[in-house]
């Protein structure tokens, strides 16, 4: 009895200090996996225009959030939106080598003075919500292929987004116009109606232009419903044009002279470019039950949602 229980110990002092190496080893892998994950970060940092030093990327997306979406919005909208921006800002931005406009030139973004002023009293309560809705998106980016998209967005549809090719000419096969009719009900952006006197008009647009003028004025759609050329007679513009020159809330517009009290009457319907994801929409969607991958998946056709990390040694390209 006495022999076994020494060969008990003897096998026991062996195998012990083994079981404990493993259990350090193990500790030591665990840890170079958690650092080797850390090092694959994209860590980026944002530069906008006219600020003297650049800001961590997920710090800027907290500002666009709050600056492009009602902090009254559904979680999942305001994840949604915090993904589009993270991933248009990189894009834009050349994963932070070029500086960025704060306006929507780009995108809004506001600092932290600026988000206390606007939420006044909620300031702290909104800087929850705001930070948790980023932080449960961080690094996310939106890609087709391999390839970072442009993750264009605008307020308030006509019930359809626009197509990229209607809007620049170019086609891209992730923003096509998709169905987008239920924010019509709860967008007050929906409806605008301008009015100019005749001689606002000629001003604007130059030539003296008369009765028969506006009756001959032809605006050609295209088949999302927007204004894609406008003619009468010589005169020829664009539906973007248009836009720009009277500033417009959307190029879905129609035209009407009052003869008698010389007033051009331009009602609008949406407010915004048209292309990518709608804002409204995705509150919307996110009122429906949407969460934000399905939201963004709809807006934003066939693209995957990956994290902003680098992938053989590099981060996901742009073109």
């Amino acid at each position: 009895m006495d022999k076994l229980l020494i060969v008990i110990l003897i096998l026991l002092l062996f195998f012990i200090p083994i079981l404990a190496k493993e259990n350090v080893d193990s500790k030591i892998n665990a840890n170079q996996d958690q650092s080797d994950s850390k090092e694959k970060l994209c860590k980026t940092n944002i530069q906008i225009v006219n600020e003297k030093e650049p800001i961590p990327l997920e710090e800027y997306v907290v500002g666009v959030v709050a600056g492009e979406m009602p902090i009254t919005f559904h979680s999942e909208a305001l994840k949604a939106q915090a993904t589009a921006a993270r991933t248009y800002s990189l894009r834009a931005t050349n994963y932070g080598q070029n500086p960025i406009a704060a306006d929507v030139s780009a995108q809004v973004y506001m600092d932290l003075e600026q988000r206390k002023v606007r939420w006044g009293k909620d300031f702290k309560k909104n800087e929850r919500k705001i930070r948790k809705i980023v932080q449960a998106t961080a690094g996310d980016v939106l890609v087709y292929g391999d390839e970072m998209i442009s993750a264009m967005f605008f307020s308030t549809s006509n019930g359809m987004t626009e197509t990229a090719l209607n809007f620049s000419g170019n086609e891209v096969p992730y923003l096509q116009s998709v169905d987008s009719k239920e924010e019509l009900a709860i967008s007050p952006k929906v409806k605008k109606t301008t009015e100019f006197s005749l001689q606002q008009w000629n001003t604007i647009f130059g030539g003296q232009w008369h009765e028969d003028d506006f009756r001959a004025l032809q605006l050609v759609r295209n088949t999302t419903g927007r204004v894609q050329k406008v003619i009468a007679g010589s005169f020829t513009k664009s539906g973007r044009e248009m836009r720009e020159l009277l500033e417009l809330p959307s190029t879905d517009f129609n035209i009407a002279f009052d003869i008698t009290n010389k007033v051009i009457i331009v009602e609008t319907t949406g407010y915004g470019h048209g292309v990518g994801m709608s804002q409204y929409g995705a509150q919307a969607f996110a009122e429906k039950g949407w969460n934000a991958k399905k939201i963004l998946m709809h807006y934003y056709k066939d693209t995957k949602i990956k994290k902003f990390t680098i992938d053989n040694s590099r981060c996901l390209k742009t073109p």
